[in-house]
């Protein structure tokens, strides 16, 4: 099968799904035809354990967003779909050159669905063609129609069948929808790699080359590497005693300081921002130092065991912030800010192990990231998944914090949890509340294309 039956085939499933409908359903039917065309049609391709995780996080991905329809369940959908094809198609190049591909393909595909000889096949004419256009279409068609028009005259109710309708078409609708659907499947079947790609893949690898094991080149031209050595020993070594110097304030501010429950939330935010900043400034020294040379560097042991209590230090900063945070849920509740900045400090601390492995194993910079991006992809698939929205309802009425009756009803799919706690507590319904409802009945309404599954299963509230 060519590229160009690829691309006809998912324009025409696109044109058929999304034709006067709005996104919901339809979009995850896309997606596993899509799947399942990557399946069937590059099965002799799957090499590697990553192709089956990408085939199942793909399938669970399509079913997220068909269910929810939400922010999250879209990106995991999109990013599963387009990883699956990009390892399945290019195993060799790193995932991380995925993001400019997609990038640079959504503006040069606008241009390149011009080029038609690129991707439309050669046709040779020959008798043979011609005469099985003649015997097969035109003449059994040329008779259809005169027969046609003999039995109209003779039959009112016949003629009726095939005149006595109008047809309910929006050609613009559909012309955009084909149009876009050409573009997309367009984009993701016949999508181009450019040569420096390939050509500047070995930047990403995980190891060195052998000649850089070999070379220890000083990054500034005016400094020799003597010099930069010693200037990163006394830096990080500074850096040492002020993270030990903050974190001791940092955390008599948060366990022993008395604070206002009116200034914690202000408090942790800020303090949670200021983590942030120094684990990615961390972070970027240790890749400054470690680019190169400095990996084999004999002499460089000290900086090595600097940069690990540097790491090992910001650790036990993510730890308070854990804490701390722990504290603000336990004062106030759950909330989506709150589980993402637990969210955002596993993954930091899970970079800051690769960054010691890094450092221990004298691995590239490329690999800190070529590691990293499976666990934020994780994380999306985690955040489409889970219904947090329900989630969080549930443990906030179990602990009887956070569950302000505008609070709750701004939540997603926590439905059934929010109606059956009002109801029990004899909650009159707000504005907020009747909004919540009357969305949920505009969803309910959609056609089943544009309905998200979530709303299909919800029973009406009254």
């Amino acid at each position: 099968m060519k590229k160009l039956h690829f691309i006809l085939v998912s324009s025409l499933l696109f044109t058929l799904l999304f034709y006067k409908q709005e996104l919901g359903v339809n979009l995850g039917l896309f997606g596993l035809a899509l799947t399942i065309l990557i399946c069937y049609f590059f099965q002799d391709w799957f090499t590697g354990r990553s192709h089956l995780i990408l085939v199942v996080t793909s399938i669970l991905s399509c079913c997220a967003f068909a269910w929810y329809g939400d922010f999250a369940s879209f990106w995991a959908l999109i990013l599963s779909i387009v990883f699956l094809q990009f390892k399945t198609q290019e195993p060799k190049l790193k995932l991380l050159q995925v993001f400019p591909l997609l990038f640079l393909n959504g503006i040069a595909s606008l241009g390149r669905i011009l080029m038609f000889s690129q991707y439309l096949p050669k046709r040779t004419v020959n008798n043979g063609f011609v005469k099985k256009m003649i015997a097969y279409f035109i003449i059994p068609f040329l008779f259809l129609g005169l027969f046609f028009i003999v039995y109209s005259f003779g039959s009112d109710h016949f003629s009726s069948l095939f005149t006595d309708y109008e047809l309910d078409l929006d050609l613009w609708q559909l012309l955009v929808i084909s149009g876009l659907g050409f573009y997309i499947s367009f984009s993701f079947w016949n999508y181009w790699i450019p040569e420096v790609c390939y050509e500047k893949n070995e930047l990403l690898d995980n190891d060195f080359k052998e000649n850089v094991k070999t070379q220890n080149e000083s990054s500034f031209s005016f400094l020799d590497i003597d010099f930069e050595r010693k200037s990163g020993e006394i830096t990080l070594v500074l850096l040492n005693v002020l993270l030990l110097v903050f974190i001791a304030t940092y955390n008599y501010e948060q366990f022993f300081e008395v604070v206002k429950k009116t200034n914690l939330s202000s408090d942790t935010h800020e303090r949670v921002n200021a983590v942030v900043f120094s684990i990615l400034m961390a972070v970027g020294i240790i890749l400054f130092y470690f680019k190169g040379g400095f990996n084999f560097d004999a002499k460089a042991s000290s900086l090595k065991k600097l940069s690990k209590i540097w790491i090992v230090l910001n650790g036990v900063l993510i730890l308070s912030t854990i804490i701390k945070n722990s504290e603000y849920v336990a004062s106030f509740g759950l909330t989506y800010k709150r589980l993402g900045v637990y969210a955002f400090l596993i993954l930091v601390t899970i970079g800051l192990v690769y960054a010691f492995l890094k450092i221990t194993k004298q691995k590239t910079n490329a690999y800190l990231f070529n590691q990293m991006i499976w666990y934020a992809y994780g994380t999306v698939l985690v955040c489409s998944f889970v219904n947090w929205g329900n989630l969080i309802t549930n443990y906030n009425i179990s602990v009887k914090k956070g569950v302000e009756p505008v609070f709750l009803s701004d939540l997603n799919f926590n439905d059934e949890s929010r109606r059956e706690y009002f109801l029990q507590n004899k909650i009159k319904e707000s504005k907020t509340e009747l909004n919540r409802e009357n969305n949920i009945l505009i969803y309910q309404e959609k056609t089943f294309l544009s309905k998200a599954l979530y709303y299909e299963f919800l029973k009406n509230s009254k």
